[in-house]
This record gives C-alpha cells, structure tokens and sequence, in this order.
C-alpha cells in the first residue's frame, strides 16, 4: 500500500462532518450503528482551482436509472447499495469552466478502494453504469465531466470567436482527471475517515487514453491502471481513422456494407490457421498476407440485389487495410486491422443518398475532430479532402495538439519509480482503434526503457483475437487480474478471456502477454484455452 499526500491550495468547503473509524483493509458494515449520512467534512480545491459548489445526496438501495445520453439509450442498473453521492464543481480562474467531479461512496461494505471510471469518445467521464458497477462491487467510484459536453457533443470544441477552448480541450486531455483523484481522496477520507487502501483507474477507449495519460503525467494518483483499447497518440490516429473515408472519397468507390463484409471474411478464412489451427479468430491480423483482389469478380447479394466486386472495391479495401500514407507513400499510420467491421456505422461506413447513390457516412469522432480542431469550422464537408490534403492534416494535428492530447510519452520511469502498474488489452479487430498504434507504444516503451522484461515489471499488454472496440468488457476479469498484481505482487502472465469466433461460439483462450503470442499445442479441444500455449513470436 502506498500513502500520498494530496497536494492543495485554496479554502476549503464544507462538505460532510468527518467519522471517524478505525483503519482496516475494508469495512465490512460493523458500523451500521452508527449510519453514515453525506454530513460536512472539508474539501480542498486543487492546486490551480476552486471549488465552485459541493452537493451531497444520501441515495438510498435500489435502482441507480441512467439517462439516456447519445448515441446512448436509457439503460438501468439494480441491486445498487445505499451510498452518499457527492458532486464537487471545480473552475480554474479566469477560464470559465466548471468541470464537476462525481465521487459515490458505499454506506456500508466498502472494500477500502477507490476506483475511478474514464470517458468514451467526446465524454470524459460515466454517466452513471461504471459508479454503479462499482459501488455494487465496494468501491468507492468516481468520475469527472471535465466541464465537457457529451459523446458526441462537441460545441465547446471553439469558443464564440471561433478559436479553440484550449481551456476544455487542456480539461479533456488530462488536467480534470487528475483532479478528480485528488478531490475522490478528500471526499473518501472526510466520508470514512481514513484513506482508501488502493486507488485503481479503469477506462476504455477514451477512458484508456486518460488512464495512459495518468501514467504519463501523474504517475503517483493511482496503484494499478486499467486502460484498455487506448485512445493514445490522439493527435494522430484521429486524423488516421477518417482515412477509409478519404479513400473512398477519392477513389469514387463506395463498397457496400456487405461487400466489406466478403472481404473480412475472406481474410479471416486465409488467415485463420497462422497460429496452428481453424478455430475461427486470427491470432495475429498484422501478420495476415490476404490479397483482396482474389474477390474480383465474386457475386454477392447485397441489398436484395446482385452485385459484382470489382478491381476498384479491392483497391479500395487494400488502402484501407494498410492505414494512410502521403502521396510518395510514406506511411503515416496504421490501418484498420483485417477483420476489423468496416461498414456503417464504423469508419468506411456507407449510406445511400436520396437519389438512391452509395455516399461515405464517417464516423463522427474524427470527423468532427478534423472539421472542428483542424479546420475550426464545424461545418466542415470532410468529403472534399484529398490525399494531399491529408496529409497536411495529419502534420497539422501533430504540430498543434500533441503536446496536449498526444498521450503518447514512453518515459514511464516515474510510475515504475512510484510502484504502479499498468494493465491493457486491445482487441485484434478493434474497427476504430487500430490495435498496432497500442503495440507501437509499447515498443516505444521498451526502447526508452530497457527492453521488455523491464517494462514487464510494472506494465503488460494482452491482445485478443477476433475483438471488437472495447469488445473484452465483461469477458475477462480484468481488473481483479491488476489487483493481484497490485496488491500481492502476482504479475499476470496471461488473461483469460471468452472470446467469439466467425461461427459466433463462445471459446476460452489465455490471451498472452505482449510480445508473445499463441500457438496451438496440436492436440486439444481449439475452444478450450489449455488447447493453447504462450511462444516467443520468433517461434509463431
């Protein structure tokens, strides 16, 4: 267990009476005699805040009803405990944002832990599922707004002259959540009267991207990191990721939804056996050779209707597949890993306009990235993009943003220094991620510091074959795996998970710890993960 000191400025504000109890690895509710209610104890903004409000709610046990928020529908989660809901509205001076952060607090049964949840796409924090989740599993949880907007909601991206919020968007990257560790402490020391045994951040996607930055910039606010399918190197794999759509843009060649469909297929098919068998999941799709031009020709029925692939949709998959390049063909980034789904509503997603004609439909995060970030006009037609314009938009996106959203420094020394450990997967298929960006980093890790067995020491990554974005949630038990590593020193050297091959059966599988991969024993049930060992690449 490490203790810290939270460091902070500014007049406190009253939040709830402290009560004190005495210290133990978690409270097991011995003190239901005497009821804790959200009473004043005293939070301290900061350092380069204030604290706007405080409000404390006492919830009772039940249903915890989450609002639906887009893309999102109304969801809800029951069995949740009482708990205090505590919501603390921070401003930095003379920004004007108000960036709240949420912190729930279990009445009783708390495990002595805080766990805070991260964003998804333009969200930087929950809506109300992962505090839930967490409450009903002992945690005291957390998460922050950053005084953003939404999902998809990007109307602070400028301000009212048209210039970038650099406030919001330095709110976004990572300041609003390292306060939200900060602030989480106070509130859980003041509620419980003594600090929380371990502090874990568990994020994807978006979330991942904050738990790297954590890592990166504040690397003694959490023990153990859950940052799965990364959002890092976001100056730049944003841009990356509207290349299918100026691909097909430029190509004036919009493959249906089920014609994408053929040719993941297809490569799966190919590729399936690299790693000793046919079990229907690719171990490794950057290793798949599968030539699309072997469907020209194929007849498909698309729409209740017969089409033919041409040479021109094979072209276009080809440029997909091997991500975006400059004109000379410098590559810039890597592409949507094969089998990744490439049709509606992903990232060569297609849709017919009134004249009944295939039109590109982009997938809206970086989308609105390039016209509002880049272009600053969210209007944007990102359709009239050509090749040479990419690229002086990908440049342009590295040259303006990666010191504040990059996320992407490999010096980890000060989190390995602090005793933390960083825990990642990312699935093989991620259709809006690519997985290579995440192996590139590591790589990048290892280079800076010592090679692999170092950065094994406090950071691993698993790759999991045929999953989608985010796709391991609820498949594997991820965070209890970084617990054990945190907490008794057991260092994970596989995670197992369920994973759905082209069939759609569920199969085991001990996915390995990066750089090794798996391998067919040659005998064996392929659903069954003992079928499977962990090799060297050099051996795959």
């Amino acid at each position: 267990m490490r203790r810290r000191l939270l460091t902070a400025v500014a007049a406190g504000v009253p939040l709830a009476a402290a009560v004190y109890l005495p210290t133990a690895s978690a409270d097991t509710g011995s003190s239901a005699s005497q009821p804790r209610t959200c009473s004043t104890v005293t939070v301290q903004a900061p350092a380069g805040t204030e604290v706007e409000s405080v409000v404390s709610v006492d919830r009772p046990a039940g249903a915890v009803d989450v609002p639906e928020i887009p893309p999102l529908p109304a969801s809800q989660v029951t069995g949740v405990p009482a708990y205090c809901d505590v919501t603390v509205t921070l401003t930095h001076p003379g920004e004007g944002d108000h960036a709240k952060v949420k912190v729930w607090l279990p009445q009783n049964g708390w495990n002595g832990r805080l766990q805070t949840i991260g964003g998804s796409a333009f969200a930087a924090g929950d809506y109300g599922t992962g505090l839930a989740d967490a409450v009903k599993n002992g945690y005291a949880a957390a998460t922050t707004d950053a005084g953003v907007k939404s999902y998809l909601d990007t109307s602070w991206a400028l301000d009212t002259e048209g210039r970038v919020n650099t406030s919001l968007l330095k709110n976004f990257a990572s300041r609003s959540e390292h306060e939200a560790a900060v602030v989480a402490k106070q509130v859980i020391g003041g509620y419980y009267g003594r600090a929380a045994s371990y502090s874990y951040f568990n994020g994807c996607s978006t979330g991942g991207r904050q738990g790297y930055a954590e890592a990166q910039r504040h690397p003694d606010d959490y023990d153990g990191i859950l940052a799965n399918a990364p959002a890092i190197s976001w100056d730049e794999f944003e841009v990356a990721t509207l290349w299918p759509q100026v691909v097909m843009n430029n190509e004036k060649t919009y493959p249906t939804g089920c014609e994408f469909d053929a040719f993941n297929a297809a490569a799966v098919k190919a590729c399936d056996s690299l790693d000793g068998v046919k079990d229907g999941l690719v171990e490794n799709p950057a290793r798949c050779d599968f030539d699309p031009r072997r469907l020209i020709g194929t007849s498909l029925e698309c729409e209740g209707k017969q089409v033919t692939v041409t040479a021109a949709d094979a072209a276009v998959v080809r440029k997909i597949w091997d991500g975006p390049s400059t004109t000379s063909g410098k590559k810039l980034w890597s592409g949507v890993p094969i089998g990744g789904d490439l049709k509606f509503p992903n990232l060569a997603g297609t849709q017919r306009d009134a004249d009944g004609n295939l039109k590109g439909a982009p997938f809206p995060v970086p989308a609105v990235w390039v016209a509002s970030w880049l272009e600053k006009q969210p209007a944007f037609d990102v359709s009239t993009i050509t090749y040479s314009r990419f690229t002086q938009l990908f440049r342009q996106s590295q040259a303006e943003y990666d010191k504040i959203i990059g996320t992407d420094d490999p010096d980890l020394s000060a989190f390995r220094r602090s005793g933390g450990k960083l825990l990642t997967w990312h699935g093989q298929q991620d259709q809006l991620i690519p997985t290579q960006g995440t192996v590139s980093y590591r790589e990048q890790v290892e280079r800076k510091m010592g090679g692999t067995k170092r950065v094994d020491d406090f950071y691993r990554l698993f790759l999991a074959p045929g999953t989608a974005h985010c796709g391991l949630n609820g498949q594997t038990d991820d965070l209890g795996a970084l617990r054990a590593w945190v907490e008794h020193g057991k260092a994970p050297g596989t995670l197992t998970a369920t994973l759905t091959n082209t069939s759609g059966a569920h199969v085991t599988r001990d996915l390995c710890a990066y750089p090794k991969v798996s391998r067919y024993k040659g005998h064996g049930d392929p659903a069954a993960a003992g079928s499977f060992r962990c090799v060297p690449p050099s051996r795959h």
